[in-house]
């Protein structure tokens, strides 16, 4: 720590130059300079966005590791001990939470959710605990095939066959199908959050993120539903933080071009993820072999 706790110095080697703002510059002894205003971008660094005066306690920020380089994107490396520290604190605070796979003690999930607060383990506990009660609440454990059938066979949504061309598996939405006056939401829901489980259970080694397609061939104002898709930013980010990479818009017509012009604001960050592109395009993310077949122009 530098005179007056100023700063907070850290290997230069730690950091993709990728992930740290103009504020934060290498000095020539290899190490990086963060100065105590914390000025870093709020996607790049959360974790040391306020500084140690304000929080008055001990943090684990001092673990913090990112490696990588300018042409790889930055990793946070998460320790055993930052894994101990989270699940410690949820069996203390939160012990009525089940354990096992998504469960409070799951180190593969605790790992994600420790990644997406960006080495925070305060912030972890927080929205960890929220994720956690919220799928006690919702059942998302106890989803069954029989449970979601009828919806599923109405063809709204299905987690594709074959993953995309960077090996992530796809959920298209096709919405003509899709009639939220006649449909009921309760289902509709159950549905998109047991395919969003399906497409993570089927992430291949090395890759973290779905590619989420709407085919809006046919749509018409009977099958908008904002309040779906509100549902669907919703259950990403707080439930299933940064599995979403990228979302396509296929064939979009007027009508809902303007409605999500009225609505796009509201999706904050999410919306960059999004793409209007033609049918015709798809081929860009998957060979004619594992095109959905419906997309197949």
């Amino acid at each position: 720590m530098a005179a007056a706790a100023a700063a907070i110095s850290v290997p230069c080697s730690s950091f993709g130059t990728s992930g740290v703002e103009r504020a934060v510059q290498c000095r020539p002894s290899g190490s990086i300079t963060i100065p105590s205003k914390c000025l870093l971008r709020r996607t790049s660094l959360e974790s040391a966005r306020r500084c140690e005066s304000k929080r008055g306690a001990k943090t684990s920020r001092s673990q913090l590791t990112v490696v990588g380089s300018s042409a790889q994107p930055r990793v946070y490396q998460v320790t055993e001990q930052l894994v101990d520290e989270v699940r410690n604190r949820l069996e203390k605070e939160q012990g009525d939470l089940r354990v096992g796979k998504n469960g409070r003690d799951d180190p593969a999930l605790i790992s994600w959710f420790l990644k997406d607060r960006k080495l925070d383990v305060e912030a972890t506990v927080a929205k960890l605990t929220r994720a956690l009660q919220w799928r006690k609440e919702f059942g998302v454990d106890q989803i069954t095939e029989d449970f979601i059938a009828a919806a599923a066979a109405k063809g709204e949504a299905y987690l594709h066959t074959h993953k995309d061309k960077k090996g992530r598996p796809t959920i298209v939405v096709v919405a003509k199908k899709h009639f939220p006056a006649e449909n009921s939401k309760f289902e509709t829901e159950k549905l998109c959050v047991a395919l969003i489980e399906r497409g993570v259970d089927q992430l291949p080694e090395g890759e973290d993120k779905l590619l989420g397609i709407f085919d809006l061939r046919g749509f018409t104002s009977k099958n908008a539903d904002w309040k779906f898709v509100r549902f669907l930013v919703d259950v990403f980010y707080e439930y299933y933080p940064k599995r979403l990479g990228e979302v396509l818009f296929i064939d979009a017509p007027f009508i809902f071009s303007a409605g999500w012009n009225t609505f796009k604001p509201l999706l904050g960050s999410y919306a960059q993820l999004v793409r209007f592109c033609s049918v015709s395009e798809i081929g860009e993310y998957f060979t004619p072999d594992t095109m959905p077949e419906d997309l197949k122009s």
